[in-house]
């Protein structure tokens, strides 16, 4: 029963690492092939996270069928982060797996942030930060999974 939340841990961090690099493969298919109106429900928004939202679901609802792939992955990448950070606290004496965690948790939702904010402005700079930010989130998961496979079962 010890290895449990390891094994936990170690098929959600393998999972969030290959749906990043999936998203990451979209994301790139959206950047080079579809347009985004420069008006469209959100877009342009005088409070952020209203017209941030209402981009998103405008994404996933009306946009080309890569957007909608790449805004519902982006969501459901949101929730699956937060949960590995969750798991990740149930491994006790474990810090550096939590830390990393955590890391990779934040700039995930760092990377969507940058992904509504490229919705509602149409600016470049906020598609190359999402990129980046993806990019780093594998590299904080390869870290995970490095740790977890080095962590002796009697530390938890």
């Amino acid at each position: 029963m010890r290895g449990r939340p390891r094994t936990k841990l170690r098929r959600l961090g393998l999972a969030a690492i290959l749906l990043l690099l999936i998203q990451a493969a979209v994301g790139m298919v959206v950047n080079l092939y579809v347009a985004i109106p420069i008006r469209h429900p959100g877009a342009h928004p005088s409070g952020y996270f209203g017209g941030s939202l209402r981009s998103v679901i405008w994404a996933i609802t009306h946009g080309a069928p890569a957007l909608a792939v790449h805004a519902a992955l982006g969501v459901a990448l949101v929730f699956i982060v937060i949960g590995i950070a969750i798991n990740a606290l149930r491994l006790r004496k474990r810090v550096g797996i939590v830390v990393w965690s955590t890391i990779a948790a934040s700039v995930v939702i760092g990377a969507g942030f940058n992904g509504a904010s490229f919705l509602d402005f149409n600016d470049s700079t906020s598609s190359l930060i999402m990129a980046l930010l993806a990019f780093a989130a594998v590299a904080c998961y390869s870290v995970v999974m490095f740790l977890l496979a080095g962590a002796p079962p009697s530390s938890e």
